[in-house]
């Protein structure tokens, strides 16, 4: 009887990179569609012009290197950053921002260190967080949902304001993002930031209407649809549980804790998790395999650190939303996570 040598590992799996990459983009239409409802064709121009930017960038790097360009594309991973980069910008953001931000996450973030598996930050991030030092002023100028929007734009007039700077009625993308009463759009966390630092109670903030429709019209359910992309993710099990669990759990309790002890400057735990990129950052970004820690209690570790980063950055810094800045900084510390975390073996 003859038996055939088979080099190890003998234990092998469908899911390739190319594969999880593609599901991973899958897991972000809940949240695409829900934006797209909510603020209009903008968010899908953004998302084309990253996306073609992305595939264009990377192409160009792989023929300096002298490197297959048909085979690194097909990986999907500059599909992938190209939407997250997408959905995490305003949807009428001028066009050469969103080119900008994806050309230097695919570029300087990711080629410059090697290409996908050596890049030690989220290339998706690190092009997020040059627009947000950059331009904040622009970064911080979101779209009004579309239910209590002053005006309602077409695929052409919305075209024509991210690549001209106005309608063909004049208006301007600042003076688009009114609500119907004249007043200029914030998202929840940007209100309770700035009223908040006005002298206003951020409990009696929440309770009125104008937060309301702010809350209720757009964040939550973008959060949530950004939640059930992240189960599906875990259901496939192409994400650990420990970082998104770590993450959203210790900014909960460190909420939860601060309501309690002084409910007129923090809010509840609900509102945290389900206003700004939280969900996108827990599911989406931590998870990435590249730049997050691979031991089980580092995961833990390290989405602790993002949570409670988060927090801080939430409420004692100078960012309405924390989470980019939290990722990149605590993507540093993953080496030494790792290192201190690996089990010991056996015998020594």
């Amino acid at each position: 009887m003859s038996f055939a040598i088979a080099v190890s590992p003998h234990g092998h799996s469908q899911k390739n990179t190319s594969s999880v990459m593609r599901l991973t983009f899958i897991a972000l239409i809940p949240g695409i569609a829900v934006q797209c409802y909510l603020f209009g064709w903008g968010v899908l121009f953004q998302l084309g012009l990253a996306i073609l930017t992305a595939l264009v960038s990377e192409a160009f790097i792989l023929r300096l290197r002298n490197y297959s360009v048909s085979t690194a594309l097909r990986d999907s991973s500059a599909l992938l950053t190209a939407s997250l980069i997408a959905v995490a910008i305003p949807p009428l953001l001028p066009w050469w921002m969103v080119v900008l931000a994806t050309a230097f996450a695919i570029i300087i973030a990711k080629q410059l260190y090697g290409g996908l598996g050596q890049n030690p930050f989220n290339p998706a991030m690190v092009g997020y967080v040059l627009l947000l030092v950059s331009f904040p002023a622009q970064m911080t100028n979101w779209s009004t949902p579309l239910a209590i929007a002053a005006e309602r734009l077409s695929p052409i007039e919305t075209a024509s304001v991210i690549f001209q700077g106005q309608t063909s009625k004049g208006l301007t993308n600042y003076q688009l993002n009114k609500q119907v009463d004249g007043t200029t759009m914030a998202t929840p966390l940007d209100y309770l930031k700035t009223e908040s630092q006005r002298g206003h109670a951020v409990d009696s903030l929440v309770a009125s209407d104008k937060f309301t429709a702010v809350s209720h019209d757009g964040w939550r359910w973008i959060n949530l649809s950004f939640l059930a992309g992240g189960i599906l993710l875990f259901l496939l099990r192409l994400i650990p549980w420990q970082t998104p669990v770590a993450m959203l759990g210790t900014l909960a309790g460190a909420s939860a804790l601060a309501h309690y002890l002084a409910p007129a400057q923090f809010p509840i735990p609900a509102i945290e998790l389900l206003s700004g990129a939280t969900m996108l950052g827990a599911f989406f970004i931590i998870t990435d395999p590249v730049t997050s820690s691979t031991t089980p209690r580092g995961r833990l570790i390290f989405g602790a650190l993002v949570g409670g980063m988060v927090f801080m950055i939430r409420h004692f810094g100078g960012y309405p939303d924390g989470v980019a800045f939290s990722v990149l900084l605590c993507n540093i510390l993953v080496p030494l996570i790792d290192k201190y975390s690996q089990s010991r073996v056996y015998g020594h």
